[in-house]
């Protein structure tokens, strides 16, 4: 395949800070009574492995009843300030401006913006008006991972090309108070706020070579996580089988995409992984034969940022460069379809 580079990679997160105690305290306060299930699932919080996420707004405006004209504003204000900083960070770190972009490539399922982000952010951003525009929706969580494989492809189908991949997410927006299920408490103390962008090229310099990408999902399996829509805005659907369903499932999907690129998971010096909640880390670790512990970065990207859906794992992509990003890694990340995603990266 055609030799493409991750050039640079940079995240951003929100003002807002929510401590993990301080969010469980106030919500037993406000919906405890009103809410009898918030006080049996207390536990959740603090079995999440989370310690502080970020947000767009302070912890008191969750705590009003809003609508989805209300939180949509709020999406396309907060995601496009996420999405220009992560972007801005992305391209100033491969030492380019927005006019040398040729092709966008922007994941977020979180909220609806039409025009999308990319050309909300064309004049803060100074991309070229013939600029290709690629939004993707609908891949939750899978978005990291998806988003980078699809910016690959278009960066090998054009050659010298510039892609811009930036995926953004506000799932603190998912917060709901108005009709609360044990999935909407969970969501208040899983989900947080967050942008990441990379640049890609073919035949250029980079920290990284994308060596392979595939895709898994599973049939009849749509009930596992999504969106559901209520007067007020998105809701969250998230099985509580996730866990199981990837200590008994991944490793054969894993074991198949590995094998189209002539590779086993042996041949693996780190699987980078979308770490959902602290029980999906544990089923990863598990399926894959890891040892526990191994995935210690998504451990720590998850205590100090939450779940935010699709930049989470280019956080963690990050974070692993960082301290040494070692000779062959894999990322993968689960979403709505139910979909495993994968990326395959060779170091430089």
């Amino acid at each position: 395949m055609t030799d493409v580079r991750l050039v640079s990679l940079a995240t951003a997160s929100p003002p807002y800070e929510l401590v993990q105690d301080e969010v469980l305290a106030t919500v037993l306060d406000r919906f405890g009574e009103r809410f009898p299930l918030v006080e049996r699932l207390a536990p959740v919080f603090a079995n999440s492995g989370i310690r502080t996420r970020q947000a767009v707004r302070p912890l008191d405006w969750y705590l009003e009843p809003r609508s989805w004209p209300e939180r949509s504003e709020v999406y396309l204000q907060g995601a496009l300030d996420l999405f220009v900083d992560a972007a801005s960070g992305a391209l100033a770190a491969a030492g380019l401006e927005g006019g040398a972009v040729d092709i966008i490539v922007t994941a977020s399922t979180t909220g609806v913006a039409t025009p999308s982000l990319e050309a909300r952010a064309m004049t803060r951003m100074g991309f070229r008006p013939d600029a290709a525009r690629v939004p993707v929706f609908g891949v939750g969580c899978a978005g990291g991972a998806t988003g980078l494989a699809l910016a690959a492809r278009l960066a090998a189908a054009q050659p010298g090309a510039t892609v811009l991949f930036v995926a953004v997410e506000l799932c603190t927006l998912a917060f709901r108070n108005d009709d609360v299920e044990k999935t909407d408490i969970v969501a208040t103390a899983l989900f947080g706020d967050g942008a990441a962008a990379c640049v890609l090229r073919a035949g250029q310099e980079g920290f990284a070579r994308v060596s392979g990408y595939a895709e898994h999902t599973w049939p009849e399996s749509l009930e596992i996580m999504g969106w559901r829509m209520g007067d007020s805005g998105l809701g969250v659907v998230l099985s509580p089988f996730v866990p199981p369903f990837v200590q008994k499932k991944l490793r054969p999907a894993i074991d198949g995409m590995l094998q189209a690129q002539g590779l086993a998971v042996g041949d693996v010096d780190r699987f980078i992984c979308h770490p959902g909640g602290a029980k999906v880390v544990d089923a990863l670790e598990s399926a894959l034969d890891l040892g526990q512990g191994a995935l210690d970065a998504e451990r720590e990207v998850l205590a100090r940022h939450g779940n935010m859906s699709a930049p989470t794992l280019l956080f963690i992509l990050d974070l692993v460069r960082k301290r040494g990003l070692p000779p062959r890694s894999v990322l993968t990340a689960l979403g709505p379809g139910f979909t495993a995603s994968a990326v395959t990266l060779a170091a430089v």
